[in-house]
């Protein structure tokens, strides 16, 4: 695997992506989740030189317990939750499930920091969007909190580069695009006015007990292309119209699509791409640096998730290298301060 360096994106000359080999675990035959879906997005990645490949790093127990309670992370760690809490997590405990769990939020973090604070505008995760996950429990294949973690980790480094940072919390968008409510990530940040939880989801799909997210989008079973690019539409109009984010972080789940065994909506390859294209474009025009994480993807053909995986990371290299434009356009990627990017002013 090509390792992450530490040169601006202007630099690099290819978009950073997180990746780690424990992210695929072994599972009993006849699990039904796709864990191979990973190496096959992996290989075609690798596949292509404008991405960089970088070794995803395990999150601490002091960046999960941001989110999680200590009771939880030492669960997982040990292997002692309840036989019931496991259960409803989806996978059997193992050592090797407690590390991909480090490392899906690790790589999520990475991309946040990247995208934030390393002059980069765009990075990705092939694996986490973990939304399933509330502070002390898992659910529906997910362990830990990927996207609430690398939040409150962004908030806080955004506080410690500087004072005139501290005066005000970051401010982080989660757009959640996965056909299955963000139950856990609404859950987390029901009280947080400086995150703002936004949820396109199936009425009828799982969780059946939804969580109030700031806003929420419930689609009918059947939901196309103009139907969906539609309610898209109007919510990321609320996401402008009541939040102004330093930081969007994109859950780019593949399960909308009408090849999802698991997603009851009916998006078309193209209507999927100008899904990731609009989320970018907005990300761009509001100068918003974004970090993307994969989520959910269950198609009856697992080529099928693939490829549409490999569109949205084409569409986010497109957005990526606009950002490497402005870098290169700047004597500084990062400022003194090590905020943001300068970027040219945004669209508010």
């Amino acid at each position: 695997m090509r390792q992450q360096g530490d040169a601006p994106c202007g630099t690099l000359r290819f978009m950073r992506v997180f990746y780690a080999t424990q992210f695929v675990l072994n599972l009993p035959p006849g699990h039904r989740f796709p864990m191979q879906k990973y190496a096959l997005l992996r290989d075609a990645l690798a596949a292509e030189p404008a991405y960089r490949l970088c070794q995803a790093e395990p999150a601490s127990d002091g960046e999960l317990a941001l989110v999680h309670t200590p009771a939880y992370i030492e669960a997982i760690s040990h292997g002692t939750l309840p036989p019931a809490l496991q259960r409803e997590i989806g996978f059997p405990w193992s050592p090797a499930m407690a590390e991909r769990a480090r490392r899906s939020v690790g790589a999520t973090v990475q991309a946040a920091r990247a995208a934030l604070f390393e002059g980069e505008g765009v990075a990705a995760n092939v694996a986490g969007g973990t939304h399933h996950a509330y502070a002390h429990k898992g659910g529906g294949f997910c362990v830990f909190n990927d996207a609430a973690v690398a939040a409150r980790l962004m908030q806080a480094e955004w506080a410690r580069r500087s004072a005139r940072h501290r005066a005000r919390p970051l401010q982080v968008a989660i757009v959640d695009l996965d056909v299955h409510q963000g139950n856990g990530t609404a859950a987390i940040f029901r009280d947080d006015a400086s995150v703002f939880t936004l949820s396109l989801h199936g009425a009828r799909n799982f969780p059946f007990r939804k969580e109030p997210s700031d806003c929420d989008v419930e689609l009918p079973d059947g939901c196309g292309d103009a139907e969906y690019l539609q309610a898209l539409e109007w919510a990321l109009g609320e996401l402008e119209r009541r939040f102004a984010p330093d930081l969007l972080i994109y859950l780019a789940g593949a399960d909308p699509h009408e090849g999802d065994r698991l997603g009851r909506l009916k998006l078309t390859d193209d209507g999927m791409e100008a899904r990731d294209r609009r989320v970018f474009e907005w990300a761009w025009q509001h100068r918003v640096p974004l970090a993307m994480a994969m989520a959910g993807g269950y198609g009856r053909d697992i080529a099928t998730t693939v490829r549409v995986q490999r569109t949205t990371f084409a569409v986010a290299l497109q957005y990526w290298r606009r950002w490497c434009a402005v870098a290169e356009s700047v004597s500084e990627p990062v400022g003194d301060a090590g905020g943001p990017m300068a970027a040219p002013p945004a669209v508010r």
